[in-house]
């Protein structure tokens, strides 16, 4: 019997989970490993920011449905990775810390044949002082964080609907924050349900972001193909936060966040500051401080680790100028390049590079984009890790047959903005490949059959439809497999 070990139940963790025990059924065993006791579909928390939706809608327990599959599930925070095994045995393992209220504090080690680290990130906010929930501006990165938002919205809105003029900052919280994605549907919700209140002349609205150029979203922008012709997300983004009476800040990375007023450095090197009454900021990501021992009981961290915490992973990480990286230099395995038998997808894993070209303000501070590895991306890697990892318990032989490199992989967004089947808008666009590969497609670095975007109200239908589709195939319900990533 194989024990393969998922670190993890976000969309990563949670899809390489469950296919494993459909693949694997009784005869190996699959633990599930997660501080969080709740499944959480992350895309709607948008929704539950602006009071269209409740936390329970966009969640469920995790347990139930585990034990339905016949998985075995343990709340609890991964802290020490021992691949190599201890003094006392060969045997791989990982230390873990619980969270649940019956065994809170309790430590417990876990042994495995597989280990697949899905942690996802950890919500930087103190790399940016004052910043997040429990400080001065608000986020949307948990359904928790999303409601207190909506609280905090809704609070403005009363103001403005008492004639009160509101200021209003949405944006990337850290000079090198990854996620404007989410940021950008959320800004766009936010000016949506100001003017269904006719409420847009009491508001100013303003987008801050570390891209160069607004509709980079951390994968260098792209061209696009709209209702025929070739324009750049640059041209997209703008005309949409100009349809919507929001100005924008770009190239400027936050430094520090105090009450009612944010401080920013631009590439010219210029400290300026903005003034806000209301401000979601998403924060930088990094590494959820899990910590790797050898047998010896030496720390290995920084073998199995890159600097930011990140795992490394089959990727080329050698330091060279952004003008020499390649595509090829993407992983497409996402297996340890330490361990064989350790793997990480979603957001765990270290990119090589970034893809947004870097930029440095005159003072020396980067400012620009990281990579974005979330959603329909994080699903396909945590498939081809399991696929692998079922292969080669099933053949008794290594297997990497099954790949999903960024490079080569599409992956496609929807910005809802609104609510409803007769109210809203969405920008849907499809991007292939995420990476973009000059060498293959070297006009536009990617295949303009397949990146494309429109807007309308068939996207925001589409939005509505995978939020039911995605909880349903979460919670294993019939039928579930046949739902693709």
């Amino acid at each position: 019997m194989a024990k393969v070990v998922v670190l993890g139940a976000g969309i990563s963790g949670h899809t390489a989970s469950m296919l494993l025990k459909k693949k694997l059924g009784k005869s190996h065993e699959v633990v599930v490993v997660s501080p969080a006791a709740n499944y959480q579909w992350i895309p709607s928390n948008i929704w539950v920011g602006i009071g269209q939706m409740k936390p329970e809608q966009v969640i469920f327990p995790l347990k139930p449905v585990y034990e339905k599959m016949g998985i075995s599930f343990k709340q609890a925070a991964a802290r020490i990775l021992h691949p190599e095994g201890d003094s006392a045995s060969d045997r791989p393992f990982i230390e873990i810390e619980y969270m649940s209220e019956d065994k809170k504090g309790q430590t417990e080690r876990v042994d495995y044949d597989f280990l697949v680290n899905a942690t996802g990130p950890k919500l930087n906010f103190a790399a940016t002082e004052g910043l997040g929930p429990e400080l001065n501006s608000n986020s949307v990165c948990t359904y928790t964080h999303a409601s207190k938002s909506w609280d905090a919205l809704k609070s403005s809105i009363e103001k403005m609907e008492k004639g009160e003029k509101q200021r209003f900052l949405i944006g990337t919280g850290h000079p090198t924050a990854t996620c404007q994605g989410a940021a950008f549907e959320y800004i766009l919700n936010v000016a949506f349900e100001i003017n269904q209140r006719k409420l847009n002349h009491l508001a100013e609205i303003t987008w801050i972001t570390n891209e160069y150029e607004l509709g980079d979203f951390g994968m260098g922008g792209a061209f696009i193909k709209k209702g025929g012709y070739i324009t750049s997300t640059k041209i997209f983004t703008e005309s949409i936060l100009a349809e919507y009476g929001i100005k924008w800040i770009k190239r400027a990375g936050i430094k520090k966040v105090e009450p009612g007023k944010a401080i920013y450095e631009n590439l010219d090197g210029e400290i300026k500051e903005i003034e806000f009454d209301f401000a979601m900021l998403i924060p930088a990501f990094a590494g959820v401080g899990l910590k790797a021992v050898n047998k010896a009981g030496e720390d290995i961290s920084a073998d199995v680790f890159a600097p930011n915490g990140l795992m490394k992973v089959d990727a080329d990480y050698t330091a060279k100028p952004f003008e020499s990286w390649s595509v090829k230099d993407w992983p497409s395995t996402y297996q340890s390049g330490k361990y064989e038998n350790v793997f990480a997808c979603g957001i765990a894993f270290a990119p090589p590079h970034p893809i947004s070209k870097p930029t440095v303000s005159k003072n020396g501070n980067p400012i620009y984009p990281t990579a974005p590895r979330t959603g329909m991306p994080s699903g396909v890697m945590g498939k081809v890790v399991a696929m692998n990892i079922i292969d080669t318990i099933k053949s008794g032989q290594k297997s990497r047959n099954h790949k999903a490199s960024m490079g080569k992989m599409g992956a496609a967004c929807i910005v809802s903005s609104g609510y409803g089947l007769t109210k809203g808008m969405a920008a849907t666009m499809t991007v292939y490949p995420v990476v973009p590969d000059f060498e293959k497609y070297p006009q536009w670095g990617r295949d303009l059959n397949y990146t494309v975007g429109e807007p309308g109200l068939a996207g925001h239908w589409m939005k509505l439809f995978m939020h039911y589709m995605f909880l349903y195939k979460a919670k294993g319900l019939p039928g579930w497999s046949l739902i693709p990533e």
